[in-house]
C-alpha cells in the first residue's frame, strides 16, 4: 500500500476500530436485540464499554467482530450464555478457544420461519417453482413445501406438521389476497453458499443452534425440527460466491419452471460494489427476485415503503423484483404487507 504524506499513526487507527467496534455493540444491543433478547442486550451494552474486550476484538479482522459471532461463539463452547461478569471472564481466560471459534465461523443464521414470507409472495407467483437461494447457509430456506403454516388460524399445509411455522399478519388488506391454501410446488431446488453447511453434520448444526438468541426456545425447537425435515433428502447447496456462480447455477433450471431466487440478510456482507453486480445479474435472469433484507442493506426499498422506514425493530423489507411489497420481523413471526 502507497502513502501519500504521512503515514497513518497505528494507534490513531487501533483506536478508531475500538470506537467503531463499541458503537457496533451497542447499536446491536439497543436497536437489534433490545426487544427480542434482553440477556443479548446487557451483553452487548456492557461489551461496548468494556476497553480490554474492545481491544481484542478490534485485533480481528472487521467482520469477525460482529456481535453475533463473539456471543455464538461463547454459546457454541459453554452450552449456555451467562450474565456478563461471567460471561467476560469466560471470553479472557478461553480467549483462544473463543478466537479460535469466532475466525473459523460465519454468521449463518438458518431461519426457516423466514419462509413465512416467501411463501406469502410464492402464492401469487405461477408455478411450479424452481428455488435458487443465495446465501442457504444448511438448505433450511430452500424447503418451504415441506413446512406447515399458520397465520393467524389460516393453516397452510398438515395441521400435524413436523414443522409449524406460525406467523401473525397485518396490513391492508390484513393478508396478502393470494394468502396461499395449499404448499407450493417445487420441482427444482439448489443453493449458493460461501461456506454450504451440511445438515447431516452435527457439529455444523450445533453452531447454528448456538447463534439462536437465548430466551428464543420456540426457535431452538423449531430449528432442529427442520434440521430433521433436511435430512430426510437435503437440498443441493454449491460453494461459491453468489456473484460467480448464480449464472452457472440458473442454467440448469428445467424447462417450464419458474425461477424464484430467493435471500434473505444476506446482502448486508457485500459492498456495495457487489451489491449492484449482483442486482444487474438476477433482475437479467428470467423468472422472479424475492428478498428479505434489513432497510439499511436496501436503502432504495426502503424509500418506497408508503409509511417510511419500518418502526419495528428486526424489520426486513420483503420485496419482490425490486418493488417492496411486505414487512417481515427478522426471525419470521410477523409480515406486514403493504
Amino acid at each position: 500500500m502507497f502513502y501519500f504524506g504521512e503515514r497513518p499513526d497505528p494507534e490513531v487507527v487501533r483506536m478508531n476500530d475500538v470506537q467503531r467496534t463499541a458503537r457496533q455493540y451497542r447499536r446491536f444491543g439497543e436497536v437489534h436485540v433490545q426487544d427480542s433478547s434482553p440477556l443479548y442486550r446487557r451483553l452487548s451494552v456492557a461489551v461496548s464499554e468494556d476497553e480490554t474486550l474492545l481491544e481484542l476484538l478490534a485485533g480481528l479482522p472487521r467482520e469477525k467482530r460482529q456481535p453475533n459471532l463473539l456471543l455464538g461463539a461463547v454459546r457454541f463452547l459453554r452450552g449456555t450464555t451467562p450474565e456478563y461478569p461471567e460471561f467476560r471472564e469466560f471470553v479472557l481466560e478461553r480467549r483462544d478457544e473463543v478466537i479460535d471459534v469466532v475466525m473459523r465461523r460465519r454468521t449463518q443464521t438458518n431461519e426457516p420461519a423466514r419462509c413465512s414470507a416467501l411463501l406469502a409472495v410464492l402464492a401469487g407467483l405461477p408455478g411450479p417453482f424452481a428455488l435458487l437461494e443465495v446465501g442457504a447457509s444448511a438448505g433450511l430456506c430452500l424447503i418451504p413445501d415441506r413446512y406447515s403454516y399458520d397465520y393467524d388460524g389460516h393453516v397452510v399445509g398438515p395441521a400435524d406438521a413436523a414443522v409449524m411455522i406460525r406467523c401473525s399478519v397485518a396490513g391492508n388488506p390484513p393478508l396478502p389476497e393470494a394468502l396461499p391454501n395449499a404448499l407450493p410446488n417445487v420441482v427444482w431446488r439448489a443453493g449458493i453458499d460461501l461456506n454450504p453447511l451440511d445438515v447431516n453434520d452435527d457439529e455444523e448444526m450445533r453452531w447454528l443452534k448456538a447463534l439462536i438468541w437465548p430466551e428464543h426456545e420456540e426457535r431452538r425447537a423449531r430449528f432442529a425440527a427442520a434440521v430433521e425435515v433436511a435430512r430426510a433428502d437435503p437440498p443441493r447447496i454449491v460453494r461459491g460466491d453468489l456473484n460467480t456462480t448464480l449464472d452457472r447455477l440458473a442454467a440448469d433450471v428445467p424447462d417450464g419452471a419458474t425461477l424464484v431466487v430467493y435471500h434473505s440478510a444476506v446482502l448486508m456482507y457485500l459492498d456495495q460494489a457487489a451489491r449492484d453486480r449482483f442486482e444487474a445479474q438476477v433482475t437479467a435472469l428470467p423468472g422472479h427476485w424475492v428478498s428479505q433484507e434489513d432497510p439499511e442493506t436496501m436503502p432504495g426499498l426502503t424509500e418506497r415503503l408508503p409509511g417510511g422506514p419500518p418502526k419495528r425493530p428486526v424489520s426486513f423489507v420483503v420485496a419482490l423484483d425490486g418493488e417492496p411489497v411486505a414487512l417481515a420481523g427478522g426471525h419470521g413471526g410477523w409480515l406486514e404487507w403493504l
